[in-house]
């Protein structure tokens, strides 16, 4: 049986080996070990600390020499390398929390949510996780939206004016009928079937965004004006001929 203390230590309990023949052996065969993960570089002193009497020792280095050749350094290294593996396994980081808003707790919870008509005009959103979202009619006039994940969302109606949208996921995002006016969308993800289809995109700047050519064809038959902010006219950063 073994426990993490909160000091850091991880505490052993040996089981007992004995049988019926020999009872008076149990109590002296069960141990209580206690290994310290920085006492490799920082060895603890003698007292407050439980050892095995130097018999014991004998036959425990006999019988483990075949694994631990040195009955010192090599075996605390040894007991290191469990312990850091074992934290590292219990503080594992989900990758879903990468995302501001995609975790079970910390910042607002935003993805996979009904959030139609939401006012999220001219917050502070970046790299904020709508993965799936229902954003029809939200509002994010304004908004800092650098990095943020709409993959899959369905932002029909929305008003993203004036958004910062620079290197944001729009991959399948149903973005129909929007109000994208003098956005930037700068470096900003579309594969898929991400859909344009009827939305204002006046002024829009879409630098370095990887369109497919049908989906180029069809920004350029309604492009029209210049970024306010960037200064870059519409026609221009879509590349239409």
């Amino acid at each position: 049986m073994a426990a993490i203390a909160p000091t850091g230590s991880l505490t052993i309990a040996l089981p007992s080996l004995c049988t019926k023949q020999c009872p008076h052996a149990c109590a002296k065969r069960r141990r209580i070990w206690t290994f310290r993960p920085l006492s490799l570089f920082f060895p603890a002193s003698s007292a407050g600390s439980r050892s095995l009497p130097s018999s014991d020792n004998n036959r425990l280095n006999s019988r483990s020499s075949g694994i631990f050749p040195s009955k010192g350094l090599w075996r605390r290294v040894a007991w290191n390398t469990v312990i850091v593996v074992l934290v590292a396994s219990l503080i594992a980081v989900d990758p879903a929390l990468a995302f501001k808003g995609g975790g079970p707790y910390g910042a607002e919870v935003t993805r996979g949510q009904d959030l139609t008509g939401k006012d999220f005009s001219g917050r502070s959103l970046i790299k904020q996780d709508f993965k799936t979202s229902i954003l029809r009619q939200a509002n994010f006039k304004g908004a800092k939206l650098q990095g943020a994940s709409f993959f899959d969302a369905d932002l029909t109606g929305a008003d993203l004016s004036y958004a910062d949208l620079r290197g944001a996921d729009l991959s399948l995002a149903n973005i129909t009928k929007a109000n994208l006016s003098n956005a930037i969308l700068e470096g900003a993800l579309v594969t898929g079937n991400t859909s344009f289809r009827g939305s204002n995109i006046i002024g829009t700047d879409f630098t370095d965004v990887p369109l497919r050519d049908d989906q180029r064809a069809y920004l350029c038959n309604i492009a029209n004006g210049v970024n306010s902010i960037t200064g870059n006219a519409t026609r221009d950063t879509l590349n239409c001929n």
